[in-house]
This record gives C-alpha cells, sequence and structure tokens, in this order.
C-alpha cells in the first residue's frame, strides 16, 4: 500500500542525522561500554518535588482529560513568566500549553505556513527542523550562519534567501540560546531580523527552549521587540529547564488569535496535555528562578571544565559557549570533517559525540559535545576527545606513524 509522500520525505534525502547516536546505542546495547555525549539529556532525574506534584495531582483525580489549551492556572503562571522576560503584556489567551517544545514547532508552523509556502531557518540547525517543515507540507529553505561570523545569522544571506523566495516565503524560525553552537543571538542580530520580518511580512518562530541556561551575556527573546509581539510565537518547553524531558510539556506563546486557531488545531490533533503533568508543571514553575538554576548549575560548570581543557592544547577550537548544555568543536585542523572525526572517535575511543552535519552544511567541520556525564567522566572523555584530534593532526602533518 502507498503511503504519504509528505510522511515518506519527512527526513529528506540526508536523513535525519540521528545515525552515529543510534550507533552508539546498538553498541552500548551489545555490551560495549561507551561514553554518551550525543543527546541533551540531564544527568539527573526529574527533581523530587516536581515527581512528588505529578504523583499527587494524579492520584488525586487530574487524570482525566485537561483543557485543550492547557490548565487557566498553568497558562497564567507561563503568561506571566513570558511578561516578566520579555517585558510585553501577556495573559492566558496568549498560550498554548502543549505536549513538549518539539509539538509547539510543529503547531507553529502550521498555524503559519499553507503547502508550498517556504520557511526559512537557520543553519546550523535543530535537527528535527527541516522535518518539522516539511510535516506541515511547506518548503524548508536554511539559511547559513558561517563559523567565522560566530554562527550570528547574517542579515544579508537572509535578505538574498527571502528574495529568491519571493512571495511564497511565509516564516522564519529562529533558536537563541542556539542548539548546537551555544551562541547567543546579539540585540543587533535581532534587530536585523526583526526589520526583515517586518518587511517581508513574516512571521518569526522563536524557539526558546535553552533560555534558562545562559552563561555569557544575556537572552532577549525577539517578542521584546517594537513591533514584533504581533508576529512572533515563542516556543517554550520544561524539558530543558527542569529536567523534564520525558514529562513532554511546553508552549507557545503568541497573538490571541493564533492561539485560539492553534487550541483548535490540538483539539484536533493531541487533545491537549495531561492534567497531573500540568500539575507538577505548575508547581515547578512556581519554584522560581532559584529551581532553573540550580538545574541549569552543572552545565555552566562542565562548561568551565572543557573551555579550560581546550584552551591548554591548539588543535581543537572550542566555539565560545555563551549558552545551552553543549560545546561546540572545530575539529578541521584534524584534516577530518565533523562526522569522519566524530564516526573515529566512536570506533577507537569509545566517545560518541554529534557531527556537526547532523545540523546541517555550515557546520560540517565542527562536533558537538553534550555535558551531561557528571565532571569527571566529563573530563577523562573531553581529555581522550584532544588527544585523539591531537593525534589525527600529526599524522596529517607528517602520515601516519607505521605499524
Amino acid at each position: 500500500m502507498r503511503l504519504s509522500e509528505r510522511i515518506t520525505g519527512l527526513t529528506g534525502s540526508r536523513g535525519d542525522g540521528w545515525g552515529l547516536f543510534l550507533r552508539a546505542r546498538a553498541m552500548i546495547a551489545a555490551g560495549t561500554e561507551v561514553v554518551e555525549l550525543t543527546i541533551g539529556e540531564h544527568d539527573i532525574a526529574t527533581p523530587p518535588a516536581i515527581l512528588a506534584a505529578m504523583d499527587r495531582a494524579a492520584r488525586g483525580g487530574h487524570t482525566g482529560y485537561a483543557p485543550v489549551p492547557g490548565t487557566e492556572a498553568l497558562r497564567d503562571t507561563v503568561a506571566a513568566r513570558a511578561a516578566a522576560r520579555t517585558g510585553i503584556a501577556t495573559g492566558r489567551e496568549n498560550v498554548l500549553i502543549t505536549p513538549g517544545g518539539q509539538a509547539a514547532l510543529f503547531a507553529a508552523h502550521a498555524a503559519v505556513c499553507d503547502a508550498g509556502d517556504a520557511a526559512l531557518f537557520i543553519d546550523p540547525y535543530y535537527a528535527t527542523y527541516p522535518g518539522t517543515i516539511r510535516a506541515v507540507g511547506a518548503k524548508p529553505v536554511a539559511v547559513a550562519a558561517r563559523a567565522e561570523d560566530g554562527f550570528q545569522p547574517d542579515a544579508a544571506a537572509l535578505g538574498a534567501a527571502l528574495e529568491a523566495a519571493g512571495a511564497r516565503a511565509r516564516s522564519l524560525l529562529i533558536n537563541t540560546p542556539n542548539n548546537p553552537t551555544g551562541v547567543i543571538y546579539t540585540r543587533d542580530t535581532l534587530e536585523a531580523i526583526a526589520r526583515l520580518c517586518a518587511r517581508h511580512d513574516l512571521w518569526l518562530i522563536s524557539d526558546e527552549v535553552y533560555d534558562s541556561q545562559v552563561w555569557q551575556g544575556s537572552h532577549l527573546s525577539p517578542r521584546a521587540l517594537a513591533g514584533m509581539a504581533g508576529r512572533t510565537l515563542v516556543v517554550g518547553s520544561m524539558s530543558k529547564s527542569h529536567a523534564m524531558t520525558g514529562s513532554r510539556i511546553g508552549w507557545i506563546v503568541g497573538p490571541q488569535e493564533a492561539i485560539a486557531h492553534l487550541t483548535a488545531l490540538a483539539t484536533h490533533t493531541t487533545y491537549g496535555v495531561p492534567g497531573y503533568i500540568q500539575e507538577a508543571a505548575l508547581f515547578a514553575l512556581e519554584q522560581g528562578a532559584a529551581l532553573e538554576a540550580e538545574i541549569a548549575a552543572p552545565f555552566a560548570r562542565r562548561r568551565e571544565i572543557v573551555m579550560e581543557m581546550a584552551a591548554a592544547q591548539n588543535t581543537v577550537r572550542m566555539l565560545p559557549s555563551e549558552g545551552t548544555m553543549y560545546a561546540m568543536l572545530d575539529v578541521s585542523a584534524t584534516g577530518m570533517s565533523g562526522a569522519d572525526f566524530a564516526e573515529a572517535l566512536l570506533e577507537r575511543a569509545h566517545i560518541a559525540v554529534m557531527p556537526g552535519a547532523s545540523f546541517g552544511r555550515a557546520a560540517r567541520h565542527h562536533v558537538r559535545v553534550a555535558l551531561t556525564v557528571e565532571d569527571t567522566l566529563l573530563r577523562d572523555a573531553f581529555a581522550r576527545l584532544l588527544e585523539f584530534a591531537a593525534m589525527r593532526a600529526r599524522e596529517k602533518a607528517t602520515g601516519p606513524a607505521a605499524g
């Protein structure tokens, strides 16, 4: 039987970028010890107090259908968080609760793109972005941010892509703090993006799931910029900020009319998020910034560890990590692509990192290291990665040693 082109073509000709991760998991299943520095999964469980709130809610009867747009209390709390961070008046009518950030990304594109429309996004990108856009029938258009520009999006490149797309350009997806690069977009970058959105009548979809992991500088939501609240859909999530990855709870913040239509979409797709999970999320958010800082603290500390180690050698160049739980490494001095380096590192050293090419062409000379194991293990694995890179660089310069 024939399957739809929309489903069979989701990942495109390049695949979905998860090949090395799946090979590492297969090695572990076969009994090989592998240090996994691949996906953004905390090395701690969801805090016990949040789980206790979830348990109380479930045992208290919050196991039936919950309101599709989310409970009023949770929407009010997310709205207050958004208002505090942007200075833009926000009410529950501006908030839809979703089953995680990924569902929010899908819903946001479904809200603003028709079949055949061009949906732009920045390369490097989180691996699901192109498939999410294809899933709503739109055409993904990647616009490269260059390593030599610190992976800040370039207004001229975006403008050229928009001119090429013409009237079919409908949306631009950005992610700051950025996965995979760790870069935080500057005010100048975001203001240039805002001007382009106004000029080309674009919706801006702003993925801000790492807004609690800021190590250098500050995070600015583009929704806070003049004229942008009416054309911006902000995607948020409890996954990174509260170590609730498996609970699958996130949100979209946007204009009231868009949220009303997105609620109708949720009614016909997810039918909302379980009430006991919403109650746990409400409890978690009510703990305030102190809990978010506690969850983020290990990654700030590990960033310092790898930055210090990277600074003590001259083979691998670490991109300045301004936020998120990742380190982005330029391995071009080894003479290898990021993909070849990651494959060899897994085979020889049993360390799994993500090839930069998993996140687009712009990062093909890089690998992404997730800072998601305890400090001692991370220090050991990173030292072995650097030693491996130095050996490969020497071989490039002199040829492989005999034997």
